[in-house]
This record gives C-alpha cells, structure tokens and sequence, in this order.
C-alpha cells in the first residue's frame, strides 16, 4: 500500500495529527504551516515541514518524514536534506526532526556519526504500531491505524472514525476532507474492492445526499479556486522576477565580456553558467 500521499495529505489538512503522533500538545498545530519542500540540490525532496507562521523563535521547525519501507541510507539522506535546507534557507529557529515509522523491524540502524541527534532529542522516532497498541483510539491514532493495520476490520474501524469526524469537526468542509481521506486509504488497502464498493460499505452515498454535506461540498469547490487563483498569481509574479533577474544579468555580461572581463569572474558576479556565457559571447563579440 503506498502511503506518501495519504500522509502528506493527512498532515496537510489535519496538521493536529501530526503533533498528537509526535505526543505533542496538538494546540501546536495552531502555531504552524505545513508543506512538502523541495531542495534544490540533487532532486531532494523533505516529506513535509512544519514552519512557525510567526517569527516566534521559541518554536522548532520541525521535519517531518513517514518512513514505510527499509532504506540503509536513510539517516544520511534526511540529514543532508535538512542541512542543505537550512544552508539555502538561513531560517532563525531551532529545529527537530521526527520520524514516523510502522514498526521498529522497519528501521535500520543509524551510522555512529548521527549519533548525537538521537542523544539529544533532535531527532524523534515514532513507532506507530506501539503507539496505536498502547493509546486510547482518537481519530489520529485511529487514521494511523487504519493505514498501518490489517485489511480485516478495516471496513469498521472507518466506519468509526467517519463517525467521531461527523461530531468532533465543526467545519463542515474538514468534515468532508476527512471522510473523503479514510475513503482514498480503504480503496489503496482494499484493491479488490471498486470505489462503489467502499462507498457503499462506509454508507457514503447517504451521507453525501445530506444538505450540510453538499454546502460543505459547495464551500470547498469556491474555497478551491480561490486557492488556485491566488496561488497562480503568486507562481507568475515569481517568474517575472527570476526572469526579470536573469536578463539583468546577462545585459550585466555582455557589458563584461566586451570589457574582456575574465569568464569566471563574470561567472562570480552574475551566477551565469559556461554554456549561458558562450551564447552571450556569440553575441557580444
């Protein structure tokens, strides 16, 4: 069953989770923004972090990575992750990282030179199998359970936690992120069942004839494209600066190359590449 997407969806839309896994005060989740990051250094890409909406420097980053399969190299990826993060970023906070994986068969042995995180506590793992076996179920543990346990009684205990959604979330439109999330983990778990079928084994399809439903369903799709204009402007406005940058510095070039100025100090001055440089010699000389 791939999880990655369950998981960063489940963090994304119900932060809370996160800090109730971690056995943190779920009050934190009110304090922090969640994303996926990319590192722009060979292709990395963190999981998911957790960023203090203020400049409260009281408050950790806090990496967060789901690890479901074996990986000897693991540590030495995740920690060149987050220094390579926190070189580009130059964030003022602290930060920690915490670990989620299904079991402890899961985890390889870190490397002697790590080991100063873990003595710490900069670095947490979560084990969720022990943590679901020995908590009460909420709807944290209950998700984590659903993901990581067997298929038998999966169908009830989906059942139970759409359940605990419909009297614990207010928002309607949390509401129906919720239900549809424990739906997508049954139809990954359950492959020889059709959606219809898992609809159908949840009693979906009378919950989503229900008028609250369908305005939270209404709520959501407005909500939606809001998002997705602003996030569009914000996407465009970013390349008009890259852009904007990069033709001031290959007009700043072409001033250099006629001057005979030395490639690799124009390389220096204006971060232009060998083969950028040669185009602009073309047309500059």
């Amino acid at each position: 069953m791939k999880t990655d997407s369950i998981w960063y969806h489940l963090f994304l839309n119900f932060p809370s989770i996160f800090f109730e896994l971690a056995e943190q005060p779920t009050s934190l989740a009110d304090f922090y923004s969640f994303s996926s990051v990319e590192i722009k250094q060979l292709a990395f890409r963190l999981d998911g972090v957790f960023l203090p909406k203020t400049a409260q420097q009281d408050l950790p980053i806090c990496f967060c990575e789901v690890q479901f399969q074996e990986d000897d190299h693991f540590y030495s990826r995740l920690f060149t992750e987050i220094f390579i993060y926190l070189r580009q970023k130059q964030p003022p906070n602290d930060w920690l990282a915490m670990v989620f994986y299904p079991n402890r068969s899961m985890e390889s042995a870190p490397p002697d030179w790590y080991r100063e995180f873990f003595a710490s506590g900069r670095v947490q793992r979560v084990y969720l199998d022990e943590l679901v076996a020995t908590t009460e179920p909420t709807m944290g543990i209950g998700t984590a359970q659903l993901i990581i346990g067997s298929q038998e009684g999966a169908g009830d205990l989906a059942r139970k936690l759409i359940a605990q959604a419909q009297a614990n979330i207010v928002n309607p439109v949390q509401g129906q992120e919720f239900v549809e999330l424990i739906e997508t983990i049954l139809v990954y778990k359950l492959p020889s069942k059709s959606r219809e079928e898992i609809e159908a084994m949840l009693g979906l399809s009378e919950l989503r004839q229900t008028k609250v439903y369908q305005e939270a369903k209404l709520e959501g799709l407005q909500e939606g494209r809001q998002e997705g204009r602003q996030e569009g402007l914000q996407q465009g406005l970013q390349q008009g600066l890259q852009q904007g940058h990069k033709q001031a510095m290959e007009e700043i070039a072409g001033k250099l190359i006629r001057q005979g100025t030395p490639q690799k100090q124009i390389t220096a001055l204006t971060g232009l590449d060998r083969a950028e440089l040669q185009q602009l010699k073309k047309l500059n000389t």
